[in-house]
């Protein structure tokens, strides 16, 4: 006969401050996991959308008057998304050290040091978001 586990409720919502830095590296990257997805569809989505470039002439083209420039360029003067993407940095930084952490454990390396190597992925990622801010938030011309 198998055992059930008692969960707790679902309206438990003081639980996350039980959570240890494993469970919490795990609740991050599987949210930058799922952001970086939805990431991808939006990308895609908005390039499509300037896919008309292709059909252009070479001389509309290399006047940058296509659609694809000129969209970039309308984006690229939005102060929100060059916000956004530092939070996609953010994101993608993180994701790409917490998963480099999670090799390291599968191999057996640093085993014992789990939660300062997952401390050590935040403070990392935050130092890498705040150096890039400049670059972001003033925005370079395409």
């Amino acid at each position: 006969m198998s055992q059930s586990y008692n969960r707790g409720l679902i309206e438990d919502f003081g639980r996350w401050k039980e959570f240890s830095a494993g469970m919490w590296a795990w609740i991050f990257h599987k949210f930058t996991g799922w952001v970086l997805i939805g990431y991808l569809f939006t990308h895609i989505a908005v390039l499509s959308t300037s896919i008309g470039a292709a059909s252009e002439s070479q001389q509309v083209i290399e006047a940058q008057n296509d659609i694809y420039t000129t969209t970039l360029q309308g984006l690229e003067g939005l102060f929100l998304i060059r916000l956004l993407e530092v939070g996609l940095l953010a994101v993608a930084v993180f994701h790409i050290l917490n998963g480099l952490r999670l090799l390291m454990v599968d191999l057996g390396v640093g085993l014992e040091a789990q939660d300062k190597s997952f401390y050590a992925s935040l403070v990392l990622t935050g130092a890498i978001t705040v150096a890039s801010v400049p670059t972001f938030l003033t925005g370079v011309g395409i």
